[in-house]
């Protein structure tokens, strides 16, 4: 058995030898299996990609089982982690069997302050002084924010702001937003024969959420999306797919994190022009398994929503914009729904979740007629109106979502939002 082949299968842990390792994605330049030759020999140089190809459709890997799978589906893949790291006092408290991402216990390691140089025209003071000028800046700061152009707080900016106080944040309790009429009131018959102000829930008002628990998504390397886009541009129907990478810690933003994407998985789909439908996915357990493998998560998803203008041009239309939207309802719809799906992990939440970190990628045509790439996530508040069934998409506008009413088997919440004034015309005030 050859070195490369013997060293892929301890290292992925198979359960056999029958597969290829090929040089190029299309199966073409297999490696010959020989004891008699080195790994230079056999013409791989450093920084080389394989293509592992199974032979027949040889089982390399244990079928993950039924239940396994179900847990895999349901349970917040990309949060999960190994391991216990030491928490600093004041910011340690969590909850049982609440294990954050790496990312997030990196952050709570790091003091999150804003340093800044002295000021020769201000600063009185020597080189090793400190004063008002150039004291160190808190992450959340919105004088600093607002210069450096950053619209929204990170998550553990906005965690580092609520434990400012003199408390150090004793008193905080980050609740998930329910819809739900809660169970089990004995001053009245249960709903919807009854309901009283401790069982009902809150009406909700739309706002802007101030922080955001990713700030930027990188694909590590340019080929990923490419690849992706191949189907567009080979039968002009739209596409979807899973984002498998990790999280980092975001330098650019104050205490910020990052979805890097390694990976772009393609589950089974049925896609035309305008619409795209999921079908059930029998790999999907055997994807997950392997990401575990890889050390990659399902982080975010991607999907495609490009019409051709020019095709010697290789030009596409501007259809998402100001004027029109920028993800339509049932997009809305789709992003809460697997935010749901994988949610955060958080301390200060008394179910140990809190938001999500899976982000939203939309493929499209931007102001110059390019194909380009935006990133977004639904707000807490969209999470909530998901989850809970209240939120619908319309028929004839697809920026518009329909919040249903109340029925005797559902009761929904009203739901208020605010309405200002863009170039003439007026638009709901509204977060994604």
């Amino acid at each position: 058995m050859s070195k490369p082949r013997q060293f892929v299968y301890e290292a992925f842990n198979l359960s056999s030898f029958g597969f290829n390792l090929c040089k190029q994605r299309n199966h073409k330049d297999p490696l010959i299996s020989t004891k008699s030759k080195t790994v230079s020999g056999i013409g791989l140089c450093h920084g080389d990609m394989l293509y592992l190809v199974p032979v027949n459709g040889t089982q390399l890997w244990s079928t993950p089982s039924t239940s396994s799978a179900s847990v895999i589906s349901i349970e917040p893949g990309p949060m999960d982690t190994t391991g216990s790291t030491n928490r600093t006092s004041g910011l340690s408290r969590s909850l049982p069997n609440i294990v954050e991402n790496d990312v997030d216990e990196q952050l709570w390691k790091l003091d999150g302050k804003i340093q800044r140089k002295r000021d020769e025209k201000l600063c009185r003071h020597g080189a090793r002084g400190c004063c008002v000028h150039c004291s160190p800046l808190e992450p959340f700061d919105e004088i600093y924010l607002k210069e450096q152009n950053i619209k929204h707080l990170s998550f553990h900016s906005y965690l580092r702001k609520l434990t400012a106080g003199v408390d150090r944040g004793k008193f905080i309790q980050l609740d998930d937003i329910s819809c739900r009429v809660k169970t089990g009131c004995k001053d009245h018959p249960p709903w919807p024969r009854g309901i009283c102000s401790k069982c009902q829930p809150p009406s909700i008002t739309l706002n802007r959420q101030t922080y955001r628990h990713v700030d930027n998504v990188m694909f590590e390397n340019a080929s990923l999306v490419e690849r992706f886009l191949n189907y567009w541009r080979g039968t002009g129907l739209q596409r979807i797919g899973y984002l498998y990478g990790r999280y980092e810690v975001h330098s650019d933003v104050p205490l910020g994190v990052r979805a890097v994407i390694a990976a772009i998985y393609e589950p089974p789909q049925e896609s035309t022009k305008d619409t795209i439908r999921l079908l059930p996915d029998e790999r999907e357990a055997l994807v997950e398994e392997l990401g575990r493998m890889l050390n990659l998560w399902r982080v975010g998803w991607i999907f495609t929503d490009l019409i051709a203008d020019d095709v010697k041009k290789g030009t596409v239309k501007h259809v998402r914009n100001i004027e029109s939207h920028f993800l339509s309802a049932q997009e809305c719809i789709m992003a809460g729904y697997f935010q749901n799906q994988y949610p955060n992990p958080c301390r200060f939440s008394p179910n140990g979740y809190f938001g999500s970190k899976f982000v939203t990628v939309c493929v499209t045509g931007d102001d110059k007629n390019q194909v380009h790439m935006e990133g977004y996530q639904v707000s807490n508040q969209c999470m909530a109106l998901v989850r809970d069934g209240c939120l619908v998409p319309t028929k004839d506008a697809p920026e518009l979502g329909y919040v249903i009413e109340s029925t005797d088997k559902q009761y929904v919440p009203d739901v208020f939002y605010k309405l200002i004034k863009l170039r003439g015309s007026y638009r709901a005030f509204e977060d994604s």
